[in-house]
């Protein structure tokens, strides 16, 4: 489904596929011979997302655009089943393993691995090459540290630098969440203008065959 949100329509190429339970929304450009598996998400809310050649993006992932933080996944990259890409930049030949997340100002360096249910926290850099093992948190810049699942108060030393809420939602550390939820339903609002576009990617043309 193609849907055209705050007056920006995503662009698809010939070469690429989007299935028919697969959503693009706004300002949303793919690579040639992308692939859009069925129940992914592709959201720009006011940001952009800007998709690679050679990538697929499988079953029920999401990966959205902000301000200020767009989402941008390079050349020939895999995006696995319910990963989470928002606002995070993914270089070339990055693997994103099933349920792994990357968050507003991170980036993946060309070629890393985020292993099954890693999380690349917000303005954390995981170096070129690098594996985030799975289950396991990359939190810091200008070189993420690894932390293993339960080093929590390690992890935090870290975390509190690197100001989630104001940079995932624009607020300062504290907000009380119902000040945070009526910020976010203004936000999300603006998603009663949408408009369903009635044309759809076609499908790419069949492979030769011998």
């Amino acid at each position: 489904m193609l849907i055209e949100h705050r007056g920006r329509r995503p662009v698809v190429p010939e070469s690429a596929y989007v299935a028919p339970t697969a959503v693009l929304c706004g300002a949303v450009t793919l690579g040639e011979r992308a692939r859009v598996l069925h129940g992914a998400v592709l959201t720009a809310e006011d940001g952009e997302v800007r998709v690679g050649s050679d990538v697929v993006v499988m079953e029920n992932a999401l990966v959205r655009g902000r301000s200020g933080h767009p989402a941008v996944i390079g050349d020939a990259v895999l995006v696995g089943p319910h990963a989470h890409v928002n606002g995070a930049t993914i270089e070339d030949e990055v693997f994103v393993a099933t349920g792994a997340s990357a968050f507003p100002g991170a980036v993946a360096g060309a070629g890393s691995e985020l292993r099954i249910n890693s999380v690349l926290h917000v303005n954390s850099v995981l170096p070129p090459g690098s594996v985030l093992p799975i289950g396991w948190i990359a939190a810091g810049a200008p070189r993420a540290r690894l932390f293993a699942p339960g080093e929590h108060d390690a992890l935090w030393q870290v975390q509190q630098g690197l100001d989630f809420p104001g940079t995932v939602y624009g607020v300062p550390r504290g907000t009380s969440l119902r000040d945070l939820m009526a910020r976010q339903a203004d936000f999300y609002g603006a998603h009663r203008d949408d408009r369903v576009l009635d044309e759809q990617p076609p499908a790419p043309p069949p492979a030769d065959r011998p």
